[in-house]
């Protein structure tokens, strides 16, 4: 009589892009709701990008409360059609920095998964109009003390703000037109950071009126 073959381990199942970015995004709730603070919230966001299984990311979370649909599960699987035209290419710069200046990053780039923003006494845009993305899931880190920082994004994109504003703001705006939802398989694009004497604006506007904007 044959052996029945052992249950694989849920745990030991490789992690995916989206089971990472599940968990960070319970994490960057836990920081704007007090919980963790912003050297916590940047040492474990290390753990969860560089976890291979599914069972590396349960300890990060574990002393957090969590929405059980955050949590990655070992049944998901994609429902959308085909990838986005969007996504893939060389990864473009990891930085944008402006101290008592301005930077942009704007027209025909790619955004890497991980991109960080300063702006002291200064000003940036980042316009992910035309962009395209190396990997379907992307954070931008935005820091702005005494200056701002504006990222444009489409309608057709998922943005997710989850930043923190002390006397400043971090926000989102959306321009008249707006879908509020973006379609399946759409890039995702987080923006998280922090806010000083300063704004972070997270501005999204139609897909159909982009060329009135320019």
């Amino acid at each position: 009589m044959s052996e029945q073959p052992s249950p694989r381990d849920p745990k030991r199942l490789r992690a995916s892009d989206a089971d990472r970015e599940r968990v960070a995004q319970i994490l960057h709730k836990a920081m704007g709701e007090g919980r963790i603070t912003l050297d916590e919230l940047t040492e474990r966001l290390d753990q969860v990008y560089s976890a291979k299984t599914l069972g590396e990311l349960e300890p990060v979370v574990a002393d957090l409360p969590t929405d059980e649909t955050a949590l990655p599960t070992v049944a998901s699987t994609s429902t959308s059609s085909l990838p986005d035209r969007r996504i893939g290419g060389t990864p473009g710069s990891t930085t944008s920095i402006a101290v008592m200046s301005g930077a942009e990053r704007k027209g025909a780039w790619v955004l890497p998964r991980q991109h960080s923003s300063f702006a002291f006494w200064g000003g940036v845009e980042i316009d992910l109009r035309h962009a395209h993305f190396a990997e379907q899931y992307s954070t931008i880190t935005a820091v702005a003390i005494m200056g701002g920082i504006e990222v444009i994004v489409p309608d057709d994109i998922t943005a997710e703000v989850t930043g923190v504003g002390i006397m400043g703001a971090f926000e989102t705006k959306n321009k008249k037109g707006a879908s509020p939802t973006a379609p399946p398989g759409a890039p995702v694009v987080k923006v998280t950071g922090l806010a000083f004497w300063g704004g972070v604006e997270v501005k999204r506007v139609p897909r159909s009126k982009i060329k009135e904007l320019e």
